[in-house]
């Protein structure tokens, strides 16, 4: 396959990064030395009509990257492709003779394209005959699909983003949605605006950004979440507000399900001490679902991430089946997902126990069939090994060849020292990515560079169901080819290639849509053969739609379930009786901290797209953990000062963010940053690998920790035209910039003069001799500056002291590109560290227009009293939306609301 260079000037696709799958316009430049210019969003499209947020808006600056990976590598060096398939496929074709077929394994992503997953699954599983096919899905979505399963007979979603404006009351469960998802947060927030009576419940052990239009925040002790939907089952019998006939018609194994929660949550008081909120506060929630039919229950990680994801899912479930509540404008349970395409890769079998097209091994028939329709000469038997099995089978070397792409489980995967052992023992890593550098490409004994967002051509399908086309617009660069087109070539180099002799994208998914219709007749949910047929053309010009999409229904399916049908053997819903308990390891004495984790706003996973936009780093620019004043003035820890969380897997070291968000015994910590950005900041090395029974989904939200401050350290601060190692930091983290690196660190005390100058020597003796070091030290306040100019020029500046204090760094970095000569007034401000004549902006709260908190504050003592005179002045607030809850809190009438 060559890639062809589009002649077209513009393009609709999809977003690369939440669920929500949010439509983009991309503009191409007009010749290949030009920027890509900024993104907008596509206003036809259903899930967003136009707006993105601030990650969507920035993806114009993520598109060109110096760390692209260019050109197949074999043992760290450049081969062409055909070596590089050749390599692959001979050491798999030895592996399985000597082994077996189970010693091959897949490790996919939400980040690939449908058509992608489709031809891994099927080659795995239909001509290998492996299931071990597994995903970065596996460790945000699985208990929900699970659970959905469970209760459905079918991984199926039964509501659509307009339930979420139309219902009368939301709960929102583990979901932090205003910076995870969003533009289903503002559709939300605007839902309420418009109709006030529309009531919001956030259950969420963390005081988040979501609260900020919450009528009520219950904040649950970490993991109990199960207990509050036990409670409203067994009050919604008690209240007489059980919807009878949908029980007696449409369900089965009610009464065993209600005399179970009746058991577990006998009554208001019990239930509300298991999760440690207030009575008063759990019979309002009660008050509300027992008086409000239009009810949608919305779910995220905070839920699936949990030893008892599943039956926390099934809790929920059992509430909306209990009254009727699904399959109805404004009503259902609703799991959001993740990733762009964690749903698209569930409809083609890209979990270790699912077949394809919704099907899996524990259904009668099912592999039959899609052996049938394959024609497969291997077909897989049983069950995959799931993403934390996988690993620890690839460390007791029963996997030997492993083939990861498209995510980086050296950071993503809970225990990062154990996933380290698992990748030094296998015998072949296989990695595809579109970057060179990751924490998991330095573990590949082979890379094949992948083509990334807006050069992918293929689907994705998002939470409501909802497939929209992501389009190859540009070029790819180098040798960068599709990763449904290497997995092609390596299954031809097998043997296998009249089943894999694809010549475009577009008949992947005409016969992914005919597997979905094959013998189906209705008994499957997954059904989109109106597109088993689907053109070139139409392919290309395919509209965003939400299956199923059977042969005569065109347009799809708003929502499912509105005829009391299900897809179990007896087309009846399944109440399951569960018994809610807590994260298996609690604190303790020795561990007395419960480690919470999570995302930021303006970063995507670990950061290997965001990171490269400078805009997206201002708002958090380096990785923290959250505790409480009290538990913060218990160990002498002061806001930003470093800090150790160890746990027995391992540490990390972060700096302090003293807030009442977090309850005292609890911390919180983001989950983005790699050692490609800081040294010592990757959270999974403290998350055990405990997972669900049922589901194997890791209970990434909870680890047990100790806290304690880092001393006799100093802190600074580096801007240096050349990127530098920095190998004698105690902690360090590089900022992305618009020119020169930056890089925030923490030394061990004792660092001199000439110990901070050796940091970037000069090897070149012409430039030597051009060297002026400009130096400042107090020996009152141990602070010591550095500049480096090179003719005149500043190429390096290092600045120490003993305290956290905030630089003006995006004055400093600007200083590096100047042509000319520091002037006097220049070198002084160097030194000084805040020009005169630059304003402070503080801290950047709107990352869409660069505002920041004051900037907000000077507005707000001249007399702003609003949000929106906030946006009239500053337009902070005005584009994607995700800053207005932090502005909230500028104004002292909301701020003292909040109190």
């Amino acid at each position: 396959m060559t890639t062809a260079i589009k002649t077209v000037t513009s393009g609709k696709t999809t977003c690369p990064y939440c669920g929500v799958g949010c439509g983009v316009n991309l503009t191409l430049p007009r010749s290949a030395t030009e920027a890509v210019p900024p993104v907008s969003g596509d206003v036809d499209h259903p899930a967003n009509f136009g707006r993105l947020c601030v990650k969507g808006s920035s993806l114009a600056e993520t598109i060109q990257s110096d760390d692209r990976l260019l050109t197949p590598m074999v043992d760290g060096q450049p081969v062409d492709w055909e070596l590089a398939i050749e390599t692959v496929s001979a050491k798999i074709a030895q592996v399985i003779k000597d082994h077996g077929p189970d010693a091959f394994a897949f490790y996919l992503s939400g980040q690939i394209l449908t058509e992608d997953y489709y031809v891994a699954n099927k080659l795995a599983k239909g001509f290998i005959g492996t299931a071990n096919v597994d995903t970065n899905s596996r460790l945000c979505m699985a208990s929900a699909v699970v659970g959905y399963k469970r209760a459905f007979g079918s991984d199926t979603v039964p509501c659509n983003y307009e339930d979420l404006e139309l219902c009368d009351l939301l709960i929102m469960v583990g979901s932090n949605a205003a910076w995870t998802h969003p533009i289903l947060y503002q559709r939300i927030a605007a839902a309420k605006k418009q109709r006030p009576s529309m009531k919001v419940v956030v259950i969420d052990p963390r005081e988040t950004a979501t609260c900020d239009i919450a009528d009520l925040h219950l904040a649950i002790k970490p993991g109990s979440d199960a207990a509050i939907f036990s409670f409203l089952v067994s009050d919604s019998a008690q209240a007489g507000i059980l919807d009878h006939d949908f029980i007696d018609n449409h369900t089965t194994g009610f009464d065993v399900a209600l005399a179970q929660a009746n058991e577990s949550t006998p009554n208001l008081s019990f239930t509300a001490g298991f999760c440690e909120i207030s009575a008063q506060d759990l019979e309002r929630l009660a008050s509300w679902w027992r008086n409000t039919a239009k009810t949608v229950t919305f779910y995220s990680q905070g839920v699936n991430q949990s030893s008892s994801g599943v039956d926390k899912c099934n809790a929920i479930i059992n509430c909306h089946l209990a009254t009727g509540r699904i399959g109805k404008e404004g009503a259902g349970p609703f799991s959001i997902t993740g990733q762009p395409n964690a749903m698209g890769g569930r409809e083609v079998g890209g979990l270790a126990n699912q077949l394809a097209a919704h099907m899996d091994f524990a259904t009668p028939g099912a592999q039959g069939l899609v052996q049938r329709f394959w024609q497969a000469p291997n077909m897989a038997t049983e069950n995959g090994l799931k993403a934390v099995d996988l690993f620890q089978a690839m460390e007791e070397g029963k996997v030997k060849v492993v083939w990861i792409m498209s995510t980086n489980p050296m950071v993503s995967l809970p225990d990062t020292a154990q996933v380290r052992r698992a990748l030094e023992k296998c015998d072949l890593v296989i990695v595809s990515d579109c970057k060179a550098h990751t924490d998991t490409t330095a573990m590949a004994d082979v890379l094949f560079p992948a083509t990334g967002w807006s050069e992918k051509d293929g689907t994705v399908t998002n939470s409501e169901r909802c497939i929209s086309r992501q389009r190859g617009l540009l070029p790819a660069p180098g040798e960068a080819k599709h990763d449904w087109w290497a997995i092609c070539e390596v299954a031809k180099s097998l043997g296998f290639q009249e089943a894999f002799s694809y010549q475009d994208v577009h008949e992947i998914f005409a016969e992914h849509a005919a597997l979905s219709t094959f013998e189906n007749n209705g008994k499957r949910d997954f059904d989109i053969g109106h597109f088993s047929q689907i053109t070139q053309a139409e392919y290309d010009a395919l509209a965003p739609v939400q299956w199923p999409v059977p042969k005569g229904k065109s347009e799809g399916t708003k929502r499912m379930f509105g005829d009391g049908h299900f897809f179990t053997p007896d087309g009846r819903a399944r109440f399951i009786a569960i018994t809610p308990v807590l994260p298996k390891s609690q604190a303790s004495q020795e561990w007395p901290f419960t480690l919470n984790t999570g995302r930021v706003r303006d970063q995507w996973h670990t950061m290997t797209r965001t990171g490269d936009a400078t805009s997206l780093a201002k708002h958090t620019a380096q990785p923290y953990v959250e505790i409480h004043p009290k538990d913060a003035k218990r160990l002498g820890i002061k806001d930003k000062a470093l800090v150790r969380l160890t746990s027995l897997y391992g540490e990390a070291l972060l700096k302090a963010k003293v807030s009442r968000a977090v309850a005292p015994g609890n911390v919180f910590a983001p989950i983005h940053w790699t050692q490609q950005f800081a040294n010592a900041s990757v959270i999974s090395n403290l998350i055990p690998q405990v997972v669900d029974p049922l589901s194997g989904q890791p209970e990434s939200k909870h680890a047990r920790v100790q806290l304690e401050a880092v001393s006799d350290i100093c802190y600074g601060l580096i801007v240096s035209a050349v990127p530098l190692v920095l190998s004698d930091c105690l902690y360090w983290c590089q900022v992305p910039s618009e020119q020169g690196c930056h890089y925030e660190v923490v030394w061990p005390n004792g660092q001199t003069q000439a110990s901070l100058k050796s940091i970037d020597v000069e090897q070149n003796q012409e430039l030597a001799e051009k060297i002026e070091w400009l130096e400042y030290l107090n020996p009152v306040t141990q602070q010591m500056r550095l500049a480096k100019l090179v003719s005149q020029k500043l190429t390096l500046l290092v600045y120490l002291h003993p305290q956290p204090e905030a630089i003006m760094a995006d004055w400093l970095i600007s200083r590096l590109v100047i042509n000319t000569p520091l002037s006097v007034k220049d070198r002084l401000a160097i030194l000084v560290g805040i020009p005169a004549n630059i304003e402070d902006k503080g801290e950047i709260v709107c990352s869409c227009y660069q505002v920041g908190s004051k900037q907000i504050e000077k507005a707000v003592e001249s007399g702003i009293c609003s949000v929106d005179e906030l946006g009239d002045k500053l337009k902070c607030g005005t584009n994607c939306g995700s800053c207005l809850p932090e502005l909230k809190r500028f104004i002292p009438s909301v701020a003292e609301l909040s109190v």
